[in-house]
């Protein structure tokens, strides 16, 4: 049954001339060098064919014109001197070293081949890990091309999962569907459409959605809903900019977040502010969470969380009593080791409050393809799927995640238990700065790994410690993709601006090379002639082919509310939710069938002045990591020159005090320490953060510097915050404590500070040039 799409009337067509000669192609930038969300956007090319401009553009709903300086500078990563442009090879032996040898894509294409094909012969094809980190548009094709190679383990590198999966699945759990705060974003004419309303109130709970723009959220949505009356409630141990101007700003100690929220739901139960119609019919399990959160005071929280119990209070009342309430939450929900616990307490404060699938509440939109829960399962043969690695573990993980457990497929490769891992492939992912804790451990159990093909727009510390074949990869205005899912209700299309070939240059997009690798392993998962083809599958539901959406992009679902009275949440047809009990499980049988605590409950973090007070005496801060900036993207954009002007360092942000505890000022070189390792920051005197706590940002490397392993993997393990934590998931497989750890800080010798290490190439020095930044000793050259 074909799906009735609405589209917007273009002006002008995906493709256009300008008066003054460029060509314009419309598109969407859901890919790398980029963020999470798929901005509509008009990239402009001259006579000869390259790119000279970027813009938003002002046709598309999504974003109305607007678009951030990662979009608007891609030039200078598109056009970088230090591109991965050719497949390189070398020998297993010289991993770490800079012994690379180019080839072309059939010889690339050959290796891989010969290699995973031997190993699926000799193995089995689990014996192959299949890496991805935040995949964007490229992630539903790994899955694919995974499965139907044969192997189970297509792998998040992450401890616990611990990055969007758990409130997706933990949502999925408790509700039957995951949710996103309702910003109009389903309606092609937006604010306008007679059925939409703005929320009255949005939490922001673990986030700065103005920087990170996650979950298909466009951040300044917020701003909008903002300027037509909503209220702020910002939860946040930093005072970030939408915390100034919030109607209630609680500084929450990192790891607290479910004692904060059993408090908020024991005002709203105890005053009588719930919606009993919304609980008598929909919810399950009332009676159990009003007596498990009967003890949680907000007094009792302030204790907990150190924020004022007459706040957590308000708080709650304004909730309660909000004409529609949104729950825009972020990743410091995932990355605590009892995530599962935290997400649960947080969604039963909406449900009793009958903010579920409701205007100006939060809503489940269709998808096209729900690119969270992969795609091409029906390849992976059922027995095989039953060894994935970590499921016996981690049953939850098992039934609810599309992914392998990171933590148990290391420790596989590592000890050959339950069986040896012999090769792996790495697309779309930095693991060992970006997302692994203990990445000096990493490095030595993956060293065992026979063979490993990677991915990647540039050389970064992972390819060059660990991989054999490197495949050069486009950027999103150089291939061709498609923009659905992730809760945006929409579809469009990535459209190729730019065409490399007779540069010199030979890339091709992810998705070209999972379908050709993947025609060699398995030819009927990949009928398709064309990438364009392949895409065209994906629309078959609607009637449309790739080139019929891209003309017509973007193109939205049709999307009703009170979806759960109608049946249309359900399967089977009957209204409820989508659970064993067809509502909303405050008390969850799910989990509890899993031996999980079926309600919400709080537990220390397992660093915290409260479960290791010998440890916090000589760890005094509380550390939180992961802090997004404005020009990066996780790993990326370190090498791009605007990009890293703007922010040209790692940097921790102390408040005042903390700062004269340990003797530092605002500029200073520090590290930061624990019992674990090291990892070295540049000072940031925030007088928004809270005390006692201090917040770093991730996934830093120096591409600039030396990137053999005896030159440091460009300084892979001495600015990486992973260096701190070692894997500790959480009893459901979901979560680990990247946000609440302890540490000191210790400010560096005069010969340590900055950057010590000779420079190649000029676009970083102008780059700093640009920064007008403290200056380091002559030793040092940045």
């Amino acid at each position: 049954m074909e799906k009735e799409f609405k589209t917007i009337e273009h002006e002008r067509p995906w493709r256009y001339q300008t008066d003054d000669g460029l060509t314009v192609t419309r598109g969407s930038a859901w890919s790398g060098p980029g963020c999470h969300l798929g901005c509509g956007v008009l990239m402009y090319t001259d006579e000869e064919g390259r790119l000279v401009k970027v813009e938003g553009d002002p046709e598309n709903p999504f974003n109305k014109g607007r678009l951030c300086v990662r979009c608007l500078d891609v030039m200078e990563a598109v056009y970088h001197e230090d591109r991965l442009t050719k497949p390189l090879k070398r020998a297993r032996e010289d991993r770490g070293k800079d012994t690379w040898e180019e080839i072309t894509w059939d010889e690339a294409y050959d290796l891989i081949e010969s290699a995973f094909k031997r190993i699926r012969e000799e193995s089995g094809p689990e014996a192959i890990a299949f890496f991805q980190g935040t995949g964007r548009d490229i992630a539903p094709w790994i899955t694919r091309y995974a499965w139907s190679f044969g192997s189970p383990n297509n792998v998040f590198g992450m401890s616990g999962n611990s990055c969007y999966g758990p409130r997706v699945s933990g949502s999925m759990a408790v509700t039957g569907s995951f949710w996103v705060g309702d910003y109009s974003q389903q309606f092609v004419d937006r604010y306008d459409d007679p059925a939409w309303k703005c929320p009255e109130c949005i939490v922001v709970w673990g986030n700065n959605p103005l920087v990170t723009n996650s979950d298909g959220l466009y951040g300044h949505w917020i701003i909008d809903c903002m300027k037509r009356g909503a209220q702020l409630i910002v939860i946040d141990p930093r005072r970030i900019w939408l915390a100034n101007r919030a109607a209630i700003y609680l500084p929450v100690r990192p790891g607290t977040d479910t004692a904060l929220a059993l408090a908020i739901l024991h005002v709203i139960i105890e005053e009588d502010l719930y919606d009993h119609e919304f609980v008598e019919c929909w919810c399950y399990g009332f009676d159990e969470l009003a007596a498990a959160v009967k003890d949680w005071t907000p007094e009792r929280a302030e204790e907990v969380c150190w924020c004022p119990a007459e706040d957590i209070r308000a708080a709650a009342r304004m909730i309660a009593q909000a004409d529609g309430c949104v729950n825009q939450w972020g990743v410091a929900v995932d990355m605590q080791k009892r995530a599962v616990s935290s997400g649960h307490a947080i969604i039963d404060i909406f449900a009793i409050t009958g903010n579920i699938d409701n205007p100006g509440g939060n809503i489940c939109p269709d998808y096209i393809l729900m690119y969270f829960n992969g795609w091409g399962r029906e390849f992976l043969d059922p027995e095989k799927r039953a060894a994935r690695i970590g499921d016996d573990k981690y049953p939850m993980v098992a039934n609810a995640y599309s992914k392998a457990m990171f933590d148990s497929v290391v420790e596989a490769i590592d000890t050959g238990e339950p069986h040896q891992m012999r090769a792996a492939w790495l697309q779309t992912v930095n693991t060992l700065v970006n997302s692994a804790p203990d990445p000096a451990y990493v490095v030595r159990a993956m060293r065992k790994l026979e063979f490993v093909a990677a991915i990647d727009l540039f050389m970064t510390p992972t390819i060059m410690a660990l991989a054999d074949v490197v495949l050069p990869v486009a950027s999103f205005p150089e291939r061709q993709g498609i923009r659905i899912g992730d809760g945006v209700q929409r579809a469009e299309t990535i459209n190729r601006a730019v065409n490399r070939i007779g540069e010199g240059i030979d890339v091709r997009s992810d998705m070209q090379v999972n379908m050709e690798l993947g025609q060699r392993f398995r030819p009927e998962a990949y009928p398709w002639e064309r990438v364009e083809d392949m895409f065209s599958a994906i629309f078959e539901e609607t009637g449309k082919s790739f080139e019929e959406v891209r003309d017509q992009a973007p193109v939205y679902l049709p999307f009703e509310y009170h979806k759960y009275k109608t049946g249309k949440l359900r399967a089977d047809g009957q209204p409820g939710f989508n659970t064993s009990t067809g509502r909303i499980e405050l008390w969850s049988t799910y989990y509890n069938l899993l031996g999980l605590d079926p309600l919400p409950t709080f537990k220390e973090p397992v660093h915290s002045p409260v479960s290791t007070p010998d440890e916090f005496a000589e760890y005094p801060v509380v550390l939180t990591t992961g802090a997004r900036n404005w020009s990066q993207f996780h790993s990326e954009h370190r090498q791009v020159p605007r990009m890293r002007a703007l922010h040209p360092y790692p940097t921790v942000r102390v408040n005042q005090a903390l700062a004269d505890q340990f003797g530092v000022v605002d500029g200073d070189w520090v590290w930061l320490r624990n019992q674990y390792g090291r990892c070295k920051r540049k000072v940031l005197v925030d007088p928004g953060m809270m005390d006692g706590v201090a917040s770093t940002d991730h996934g830093w490397w120096m591409p600039e510097l030396g990137g053999t392993e005896e030159e440091g993997l460009f300084g892979a393990f001495e600015y990486n915050c992973n260096m701190l934590f070692k894997f500790d998931p959480g009893e459901s497989g979901f979560g680990c404590d990247y946000k609440c750890m302890l540490c000191t800080i210790d400010k560096c010798a005069p010969e340590e500070a900055g950057i010590v290490a000779t420079v190649k190439g000029d676009g970083i020095r102008k780059a700093v040039a640009m920064a007008d930044l403290h200056e380091a000793p002559e030793t040092v050259i940045l």
